[in-house]
């Protein structure tokens, strides 16, 4: 047992060993190659003025702010939209999922043709289609019957008196219907993993369906939900790059423009990785403290 121990970390710290060799000749390599065409790696330009306007910003900001505050700004704005999109896209996953297990027909049919639908279209194609069919095409005559609760301009969307932009609007659409397919399919599937027994202790005792479901099953099922809700969380966290095909300015978009400006594609693509192994890592632990939590309970 002990010879199996030592054999086990031994292979282990080779394993390691060779990843730090095999990335410090990448990063020797590329140091090299940067020095052949007098190009050092500096951050220095973080501090020169970005020279170009952000049509939304969390923060104040001009275009004679530093490369550094635009990218800021630009972190904000994915921020922004991918809090908002997890919340949208978890609450209509759980609709959906749940009424994927409804006892009406009408529902389930409903259910399953929306998540049949969305998966088969590809992300990219339905934020085009939110931004210049929904947003961008719709007819406020249509929404006379709504009065002031929601209007559509090409300046933005007001929504009961708040004031969104189209590009905005159209990003978190798109991925919150996008991922909430996904998400309720992953709830379908917890909830199926909840033994049978438990629906008929439920009917045995008279309990309604709605009320079976949000005190029995539902807690039942998280254990099994959270650990693959925690890869569309990051999957949507990812999926927020492409604002770009809107024009809505996230970190990516913000990037982008940066290293165009600068020339400064290995500093960029380095600040750009970091960011978001930030953000998904902040996703990470969150839902790692959530899951742990519940198995307690679940346990307890």
């Amino acid at each position: 047992m002990r010879r199996r121990h030592r054999q086990y970390w031994v292979l282990q710290l080779i394993v390691v060993l060779m990843l730090f060799i095999t990335l410090g000749i990448l990063a020797n390599n590329l140091l090299i190659n940067l020095a052949r065409i007098n190009l050092g790696v500096t951050f220095t330009w973080l501090l020169q003025p970005a020279g170009f306007a952000l049509a939304e910003h969390v923060i104040p900001y001009s275009p004679s702010d530093s490369y550094f505050r635009a990218l800021v700004v630009g972190w904000l704005n994915s921020l922004r939209v991918v809090v908002a999109a997890l919340i949208m896209a978890t609450l209509l996953g759980v609709l959906a999922g749940t009424a994927r297990q409804s006892n009406n027909k009408l529902l389930r049919i409903l259910a399953a043709s929306y998540v049949a639908l969305i998966r088969q279209i590809p992300l990219l194609l339905q934020l085009l289609f939110w931004y210049f069919v929904t947003f961008l095409g719709v007819n406020n005559t249509l929404l006379a019957p709504l009065g002031n609760f929601i209007m559509f301009s090409k300046k933005g969307v007001s929504l009961l008196n708040v004031q969104v932009s189209v590009e905005f609007s159209a990003l978190l659409v798109g991925l919150s219907i996008f991922t909430g397919a996904a998400i309720a399919e992953v709830v379908r599937g917890g909830i199926e993993a909840v033994p049978q027994g438990q629906w008929e202790a439920c009917y045995s005792l008279g309990l309604p369906g709605g009320f079976s479901m949000r005190r029995v099953i539902i807690p039942q099922a998280l254990p099994a939900i959270i650990p693959a809700l925690t890869s569309q969380y990051l999957n949507l966290a990812k999926n927020s790059t492409m604002a770009i095909a809107v024009g809505y300015a996230d970190l990516y978009a913000v990037g982008d423009t940066v290293i165009t400006q600068t020339g400064r594609a290995i500093e960029g693509f380095l600040m750009l990785l970091l960011s978001f192994l930030l953000l998904n890592l902040v996703i990470s632990r969150t839902m790692a403290f959530l899951n742990a939590l519940v198995i307690r309970k679940t346990v307890g």
